[in-house]
């Protein structure tokens, strides 16, 4: 796994090499050829790296030779990113309009005359190490494997539908489940062609016993009885149209019967020859099988996301008999919503008894087990660890069989599984199967997690930033949002099955992710990543000197950094760092220097109650994406050029500031997340007549002396949140005249003095599709323009005890699909499920919850 990391990392470069930005970049500053002869040179390696995967442990110094190309890559990013922080430099003085700037701009070393020698030296020094590694490859006998947009390096065993009953155990129930629904009609009817042909999934993650349960089904005698033929195929990672015919086909009993117009080549003579069969005369074999009969197909293992090659494959076996069903398997929730014509089965773990009872069979002889009471105590909590997955337990349970010694019983006990030794066919090389069908890019950003603790629950804002951050997340075209592409991975991993059980995927040590407490005594030089999960002392030795750092992370609340002499190293010593997180620290200033971490993307000071002031050299930082400053309940001002951070796209502020200028904000030309959080004295938020163009998001809550939000700056603002801001008039400077908005997500809630809606909010009623409100002890009804907003997909309605009702045109609203009351009291009483009086008025909506 180590290496194909190292693979990633070359094809994360590539793909950066290719994108809009590179590709600007490096054609303003003259290097666009360096780029693309170091672009086709890389190509080359990335090939070679998985050749060097079947060879590394034959031949010496290939672990090595993979080590330096990761560390040329890494350094390729640097200076590459240099070039895109001068172009903003660029940018930024171009604009300005003081005279200072530009002349320290003239005689610093930002000056086209000096940087681009310097840099061409770089470059040159980058072309020469991938020259150098390229040739030692070739030296090495490597030769170069072409790949497409997925690496596979490992395939699953082909399965067979075999199966003994009495050694599964833990799944009688979800067999009971799946023959249940395969002996109802078609939720759909009875009629022909693709009614008769019902596909039911059972997904889950690698392990759980997906195969297993399809076996079970397959194997019991009713299906004998509902079923003429049954067949087995399974498919794995390649969906390959012909191969998969040619599996149904072989699957069919030789007993079964065969019809009179079938062609000669169904003869029993002919079947050996179908493996060199064309499409056509497939096709021309499965069909006569399959017409007028009533069958049942397992298709096992399945990996394709493709619905074209799905739709190809169902239109050829869609001519069996009326009640035909077809059981596929899958990992991905995805696949199986696409394959699936009711809804999914999701297998879950087995029970901890279920387990015990799993991890005895396979630990002990039969008949044994009473004579280790202790080692069986010492099971029941190493069962705990496989979170009902059956193949753990059976890995965990196998490597134990005839070894009584407690030792080793406890060392199980206390290890992570994927620290022991794991056979093919254990869980760890199940689950890398998962790991090895993904993308690079998602592969890469599923790494990542590692820097978190074990069993932590993860902000999904936090993990996508560092994507964003570290680079992993590319707009192909640069019109795409980056974090619209990163949410997309993260479904994706979560499709997979991925996020619950990411801790058990042993992450490769080429991927230098460091995680220090308070036993760590030194981090590795080459370490690129620190996550610190406990207080740590002011020891400078305790972190690398190497300057490859990328990332310094605080993820668990309450510990952070106390030291700012400790601050002041990292800053001088990791001037490549792209994600700052500082997250509950105390220090009282955040240094000047701060402006050296020109490669910086976020920069996480949440939560320091001590810092009064930040640098105005803050505002240097042109790369700068995410700034978060929420919680900072003593900061005094925001610092002054805050219009000079050009990259910003989130922002998030706690400051005594009193009055906001939008003058400052207006700048900032990419800010879509504008946040205001516990600002006491905020009075006035951006009362000039400016816009700000670009915020998409913003979230104003808990600034108790707030009067007024022009929300007419805000032309693209998508969705507005206002939380216990108890003095704020909506009304003011947004009703003469009612603005026009184009607000697609409205969230208003704990609002002690707010009795109905005003005007304003006929402002949205073309656009807004979600519209919650909560906390709102004294409102009693609803807008009035309410079952005007056409496109609202959801009502939700929290703790309004005085509300008394919902407009009796509801009915109008034919997108609402989602309604939500709860703790409304007044509401439940006529709307109560089935027993209210005006409950018909709501049931016709497709999602319902009515709570008191």
């Amino acid at each position: 796994m180590a290496e194909s990391f190292v693979f990633d990392i070359a094809d994360s470069l590539l793909g950066k090499l290719a994108s809009y930005a590179y590709d600007e970049v490096s054609r303003a500053y003259g290097v666009f050829d360096d780029l693309k002869e170091i672009k086709n040179t890389l190509s080359i390696v990335r090939g070679l790296i998985l050749d060097a995967e079947y060879k590394k442990d034959k031949k010496h110094g290939l672990r090595e030779w993979m080590r330096q190309i990761q560390n040329i890559c890494s350094d390729a990013e640097d200076v590459f990113d240099g070039f895109e922080f001068q172009h903003k430099r660029k940018e930024v003085v171009a604009t300005s309009n003081s005279t200072q700037m530009k002349v320290r701009h003239f005689f610093s070393s930002s000056n086209p005359i000096v940087f681009r020698p310097r840099m061409a030296l770089q470059i040159k020094d980058i072309r020469d190490r991938l020259n150098k590694v390229a040739a030692d490859g070739n030296n090495f006998g490597l030769g170069k494997i072409d790949v497409g947009p997925e690496l596979v390096l490992q395939r699953r065993e082909l399965t067979h539908s075999h199966v003994d009953p009495l050694s599964v155990i833990g799944r009688e129930n979800d067999k009971e489940e799946i023959i249940k629904v395969l002996m109802q009609p078609h939720p759909h009817g009875d009629g022909d062609g693709d009614k008769s042909l019902c596909v039911i999934p059972i997904v889950g993650i690698g392990g759980l016993g997906k195969t297993t349960l399809a076996k079970l089904v397959y194997n019991d005698k009713r299906m004998d009885d509902l079923f003429q033929l049954k067949m087995w195929t399974c498919v794995s990672d390649d969906f390959d149209i012909s191969q998969i015919i040619i599996k149904i086909i072989n699957s069919v009993s030789a007993s079964t019967f065969t019809p009179v117009s079938a062609p000669p080549s169904l003869a029993p003579g002919h079947q050996k020859n179908i493996n060199n069969f064309d499409i056509e005369q497939l096709q021309s074999c499965l069909r006569p099988k399959l017409v007028g009969q009533k069958f049942l197909l397992v298709l096992d293992d399945i990996w394709n996301d493709d619905r074209a090659k799905w739709i190809e494959l169902i239109d050829l076996i869609k001519v069996g008999a009326t009640g035909s069903k077809i059981i596929v398997t899958t990992r991905s929730n995805s696949v199986a919503s696409m394959m699936g014509t009711i809804p999914s089965y999701v297998l879950e773990g087995l029970s901890l008894g279920d387990c015990l009872s799993l991890f005895v069979k396979w630990a002990f002889k039969e008949g044994e087990v009473i004579k280790y009471p202790d080692q069986v105590e010492i099971g029941k909590e190493i069962v705990k660890k496989c979170a009902g997955v059956p193949l753990a337990v059976r890995t965990l349970g196998s490597s134990l069989f005839s070894k009584y010694d407690l030792k080793k019983w406890r060392f199980v006990r206390d290890s992570e599984i994927w620290n022991l030794e794991q056979k093919k066919d254990d869980i760890l090389p199940a689950l890398k199967l998962s790991y090895d069908q993904m993308s690079s890019c998602l592969r890469q950003c599923f790494a990542y997690f590692s820097l978190y603790p074990k069993d932590y629950t993860f902000s999904c804002d936090d993990i996508t930033r560092l994507w964003i951050a570290l680079g992993l997340v590319q707009s192909q075209n640069g019109n795409e949002k980056l974090k619209d592409i990163a949410r997309e991975y993260l479904d994706e991993l979560n499709s997979r099955s991925f996020l619950q059980y990411y801790d058990n995927i042993n992450i490769p040590d080429y991927f230098k992710c460091v995680t220090v407490d308070s036993h760590t005594r030194n981090v590795p030089e080459h370490a690129r990543h620190l996550s610190i999960v406990e207080k740590i002392s002011a020891d400078n030795a305790l972190f690398p000197k190497s300057r490859s750092l990328r990332t310094i992370l605080f993820p668990i609340e309450g510990v952070g950094l106390d030291m700012g002499t400790l601050l002041d190293t990292w800053i001088s010593r990791y001037k490549y760092l792209r994600y700052l997180d500082l997250r509950y620290s105390s220090f009282n200033t955040l240094p000047k220097s701060i402006a050296k971490l020109e490669h910086l993307r976020v920069l996480d000071l949440t939560h320091n109650l001590n810092i009064r002031r930040l640098p105005h050299s803050i505002c240097k930082l042109h790369n700068l994406q995410v700034l978060k400053l929420t919680g900072c309940t003593e900061l005094e001002t925001l610092p002054q050029g805050l219009g000079l951070l050009i990259s910003l796209r989130e922002l998030y502020i706690t400051t005594k500031q009193s009055v906001m200028s939008l003058t400052e904000f207006a700048n900032l030309n990419h800010l879509q997340d504008l946040t205001f959080h516990n600002c006491d004295n905020m009075k006035f938020l951006f009362s000039e007549a400016q816009q700000l163009s670009s915020l998409e998001i913003l979230s104003v809550s808990s600034c108790g002396s707030l009067e007024s939000l022009p929300l007419f700056i805000f032309p693209k603002l998508q969705t507005l949140i206002i939380s216990d801001c108890q003095m704020i008039n909506l009304s003011l400077y947004n009703e003469s005249p009612i603005q026009s908005l184009t607000m697609k997500q409205l969230y208003i809630g704990n609002l002690t003095g707010l009795l109905t809606f005003s005007g304003w909010i006929e402002g949205v009623v073309d656009t807004l599709e979600t519209l919650q409100i909560y906390e709102l002890p004294n409102l009693k009804t609803l807008p009035e323009c309410l079952t005007r907003m056409t496109r609202l997909k959801r009502l939700q309605m929290f703790d309004c005890p005085q509300l008394l009702s919902l407009p009796s045109d509801l009915h109008r609203l034919t997108a609402l699909e989602n309604l939500v009351i709860y703790d409304c009291s007044k509401l439940f009483q006529k709307y109560q499920p089935q027993l209210g009086e005006y409950w018909h008025k709501i049931a016709h909506i497709k999602n319902i919850e009515v709570d008191e």
